[in-house]
């Protein structure tokens, strides 16, 4: 039988310590052009050690940087050392620690010691209210003292409508009783993008604690709110509400109500069987219904334009080869304050407080300065070998494009595979062909019978070209399509291509051979 006892004991323990520089640098690589421009806008507003250069050549070089860290007693962090993929994965550590004690690092040699806090005195000066505007002269006053009767320029911005302030604007119009318009309410913040009722109302009425008598009235009336088909739960529902009304009872109605399936599938001789009407009736019913919307919430969902800037431009050079350019004319570059470089001396600093604070906001530059170049020089560096193994493509077109794999990329220039991938991330590149994100020219490749690979994306785009040109009247089967490609030196199975094909909404061959023989303009 063992006791329960405490007892002490020493181990020796090894562990990665993420630094805030290393943590800095991974963030930076992951960002493109962008978002690098505004996370140096907000580094110069905060730190006062940094100032943007208004001539080239008043930055530090990588050597200069490098030279100062040491002189600061700060260890540069590498860029691959293993643990940038612990940073990623932290379920599969294996000998870095993420607890919660606090990293112990030693001070360095010159430091003195830190002294007891003393009980800090109260400073006049910052007791002391008062105001700026009194010590200016009487008849001068900033522009922002100045009152105005002018209105506000927010005033004059538009805000995006939203599909709920749309329709709680006609829901006030509406004269219901409190617990229904309670239940609207509750329908209208359940709607999802599309304008479908996620969710059934019995859920809704058990989570909410509305009676389920107050929900259905609710929803007839959300449902009669522009635009036609919102609160629907279904397709065909939405449809129908679409169709309510004048066009009630119709052909088209009976269609969406009845054999919803028959129009997804275009067999329209079918429908007209089974309704028992001509097919002119049927290609009248179609035009309505191909009018109608399925997706109402949608144009009142608010559109953001994303922009596009290209990080990196490949150009020709006149001797046949390429030239990477990165796009950094507009990233704002960075220059030490020099007050802050003299403060850093002994006799300069008022006190030791001040010196510590000076050296850290100085460190703080320098370590971003350092971090900045070395995304750049990673991005080259991962540009120089997409440059070297995709040349044809570069020459001849994307049909040319060769299959190539981060961790390939990664050993040649020695880094690990998730430092390729934050490089990559959401950057473009500027080509002759046009501009592409540099996660394009990464494809696993499909093996031929002659030796040559294919990526899959060039695969893709082989089969669409060949159902593009096929005989409408005659379309393509997955196995002719599979015999083409192996003509072309390309070997996959019947089942591949289908998925390819799948992967790209492209219909079946009865699919296409329907909706040939029944498509009207």
């Amino acid at each position: 039988m063992s006791l329960l006892s405490h007892r002490l004991e020493i181990k020796v323990q090894q562990k990665h310590i993420l630094s805030h520089g290393l943590v800095q640098m991974v963030e930076l690589l992951q960002k493109n052009m962008v978002e690098l421009r505004e996370e140096i806008r907000r580094e110069l507003s905060e730190n006062p050690a940094l100032e943007e250069s208004a001539e080239l050549g008043e930055e530090l070089t990588p050597e200069e940087i490098h030279a100062e860290l040491e002189r600061l007693d700060i260890k540069a962090d590498s860029a691959d050392q293993g643990v940038i993929e612990r940073f990623e994965n932290p379920a599969q550590e294996t000998d870095f620690e993420a607890d919660n004690e606090p990293a112990v690092r030693a001070a360095p040699a010159d430091t003195e010691p830190e002294p007891e806090p003393a009980a800090k005195t109260a400073d006049t000066f910052e007791e002391t209210d008062f105001d700026f505007n009194d010590f200016l002269d009487p008849g001068y006053r900033t522009p922002a003292s100045e009152p105005s009767d002018k209105p506000s320029f927010e005033t004059f911005l538009s805000s995006p409508v939203t599909l709920a302030k749309h329709l709680e604007s006609q829901m006030a119009l509406i004269a219901i009783p409190a617990a229904v318009r309670e239940a609207a309410d509750s329908i209208i913040g359940n709607l999802d993008d599309n304008g479908y009722l996620s969710g059934s109302l019995a859920t809704l009425a058990e989570q909410d604690g509305h009676r389920l008598t107050d929900l259905e009235a609710a929803l007839k009336e959300v449902q009669g709110l522009d635009p036609a088909g919102i609160g629907a739960r279904d397709l065909r529902e939405c449809l129908l509400l679409q169709l309510d009304g004048r066009l009630e009872g119709s052909v088209a109605w009976k269609i969406v109500h009845n054999h919803l399936n028959l129009v997804a599938s275009h067999r329209f001789a079918d429908l007209a069987r089974a309704m028992g009407r001509p097919l002119d009736h049927i290609v009248i019913a179609m035009k309505v219904i191909r009018r109608l919307d399925p997706y109402p919430g949608q144009r009142h969902m608010p559109s953001a334009a994303k922009p596009v800037v290209p990080d990196v431009y490949i150009r020709r050079d006149d001797g046949g080869g390429y030239l990477i350019d990165l796009n950094d004319d507009d990233v704002p570059q960075l220059r030490l304050n020099s007050s802050y470089r003299r403060m850093l001396d002994r006799d300069q600093a008022p006190d030791k407080e001040v010196r510590n604070y000076v050296r850290e906001r100085y460190a703080s530059a320098l370590m971003l300065m350092k971090n900045i170049e070395q995304r750049r020089q990673t991005i080259r560096r991962v540009c120089e070998v997409i440059v070297d193994r995709q040349g044809e493509f570069l020459d001849q077109g994307i049909d040319w494009l060769r299959p190539m794999m981060i961790k390939d990329v990664a050993g040649e220039i020695g880094v690990h595979p998730s430092t390729v991938s934050r490089a990559v991330a959401n950057k473009y590149c500027h080509t002759s062909h046009g501009v592409f994100e540099l996660r394009y020219f990464f494809s696993e490749a499909v093996q031929g019978v002659s030796g040559a690979s294919t990526p899959l994306l060039v695969l893709k785009r082989k089969v669409k070209k060949l159902i593009d040109e096929e005989d409408p009247a005659r379309p393509l089967t997955d196995e002719q399509l599979m015999d083409r490609l192996k003509a072309e030196g390309i070997e996959v199975t019947r089942r591949t291509v289908a998925k390819y094909r799948e992967d790209m909404k492209i219909p079946s061959t009865h699919q296409r051979r329907a909706r040939n023989q029944n498509s009207y303009a």
